[in-house]
């Protein structure tokens, strides 16, 4: 199978050296690449330039990307190629900079833009915009592919977890999300269709079970 892995975080840039991004360090990314091309499967690695981990990628290929701008256009490229599986992991900013404002001693607002910010001006004032939700436009640029998305959900219980997890199947029309994060507590979930869903206990289970499905639902077409 030909399989795609989005792995890492975006950032964004709030001056021209500095930037935000998210705690993401690609590691879960990284190691169901590597379980994939373990199973003998041809595994596009697109990776944050961010991503910390230091686990050796045994991918096909390995792609950086830096922004969720940049990821976006990569995923287009990719849709030209025929990828059997996608497995979109990568933490992509929800929000990025836009307008920046600080206050005068009058208590007027006044926008900044600077190449670096000075940290005369004191207090800032940042406006942040949404990211475009890259995984709604997935089953658009692969359109027969089997789809994994991911949820990472912070606060709320486990089933708040689940609802927002059956949301994003809803709308990005993939057919497994895994789930993850405080609200869910120790370990992954795997759902799929009405399926009830299935906890697996830690990243090996998780990528061994992906793969196991990725496979099953290749044989099934």
């Amino acid at each position: 199978m030909n399989c795609l892995v989005t792995a890492g975080p975006t950032w964004e840039p709030l001056d021209q050296v500095r930037r935000m991004t998210n705690f993401s360090t690609g590691r879960l990314g990284i190691e169901l690449a590597n379980a994939l091309a373990q199973a003998q499967h041809r595994v596009t690695l697109l990776l944050g330039e961010l991503a910390t981990c230091t686990v050796p990628i045994h991918a096909t290929e390995a792609r950086r990307f830096s922004t969720t701008e940049d990821l976006e256009q990569q995923l287009v490229r990719c849709a030209r190629e025929s990828f059997d599986a996608v497995f979109h992991a990568a933490a992509v900013s929800d929000f990025r900079p836009s307008r920046i404002w600080h206050l005068d001693a009058a208590g007027r607002s006044h926008p900044v833009s600077a190449g670096k910010i000075p940290t005369h001006l004191g207090p800032l004032w940042v406006e942040m915009v949404p990211t475009p939700k890259l995984i709604r436009r997935l089953r658009e640029w692969f359109p027969t592919a089997w789809l994994v998305g991911w949820k990472y959900v912070v606060d709320g219980t486990r089933q708040d977890a689940f609802q927002a997890a059956r949301a994003q199947m809803a709308e990005g029309r993939t057919d497994v999300c895994v789930v993850n994060g405080p609200a869910y507590g120790d370990g992954f979930a795997l759902l799929q269709g009405d399926q009830p869903p299935v906890h697996v206990s830690d990243q090996a289970a998780l990528c061994a079970e992906l793969v196991r499905r990725c496979a099953h639902a290749h044989s099934a077409r």
